[in-house]
């Protein structure tokens, strides 16, 4: 027989349960998730596997069958909530860039977005940042993965912003990492502060930081623009 003669392989047919079963894998892991989420909320970041097993009503074994471990089942919370931040700051800096390109406008919209989490679910913050399921160094650190998603979309709409000037894109990023950093940092001591001073009274001193820096208040010139008249 020829190869001309040689008869075609039938094409693989794809398999819709093999499909199903992965959709419904999916759907499984986001619920898990969402269990998680709830259980962080209702028991603080502390939360053992018991306690988010009793709130998705299975048992620690099928968690970790989806999961493989707490580091897994970590991972996909906090990937949960880098989500949620990422797509808060993009919105502040979307109205911010909308309202007229003020640069001093996304700056405050950056740090209200951040501290708004902050604020709004200070527990499930305080999972994701301080890591109490993981025991050992994760080679791709969701908090640092997050810290630089929004640095990225800093610096792109600063640099948007800027564009046209003799500004390098290098120093903007620069400037970019040191706001997000600062801001973090600022709300790890705010979140363990008592009284806690109210969110817009932060951001207004955040903004005013990365704006004008600390010379105006550290000028002998002349009166301190931050100081409130008594």
């Amino acid at each position: 027989m020829t190869n001309a003669e040689t008869p075609r392989r039938p094409r693989p047919v794809a398999d819709g349960r093999s499909a199903r079963w992965v959709r419904h894998r999916e759907e499984r892991r986001a619920s898990l998730v969402d269990s998680a989420i709830r259980a962080i909320r209702r028991h603080g970041a502390g939360v053992g596997m018991d306690d988010i097993a009793g709130e998705a009503g299975t048992s620690k074994t099928v968690i970790y069958r989806h999961f493989e471990d707490r580091a897994g089942l970590y991972r996909a919370v906090a990937q949960r909530v880098d989500q949620r931040v990422v797509g808060d700051v993009a919105a502040a800096l979307e109205r911010s860039t909308a309202a007229g390109h003020d640069p001093r406008e996304l700056i405050s919209s950056t740090v209200d977005a951040y501290l708004s989490l902050v604020e709004s679910d200070p527990e499930l913050y305080r999972f994701v940042v301080n890591r109490p399921m993981v025991d050992r160094p994760l080679p791709d650190d969701p908090v640092g993965a997050l810290v630089g998603h929004v640095t990225d979309q800093l610096s792109g709409m600063l640099e948007a912003s800027i564009g046209g000037s003799d500004i390098a894109p290098a120093t903007i990023r620069i400037w970019a990492v040191a706001l997000v950093g600062s801001v973090q940092a600022v709300a790890d001591d705010w979140l363990a502060s008592s009284p806690r001073p109210p969110r817009d009274e932060l951001v207004e001193s955040l903004t005013e930081l990365a704006w004008h820096g600390l010379a105006p208040a550290l000028s002998p010139e002349g009166p301190d623009p931050w100081r409130h008249p008594s």
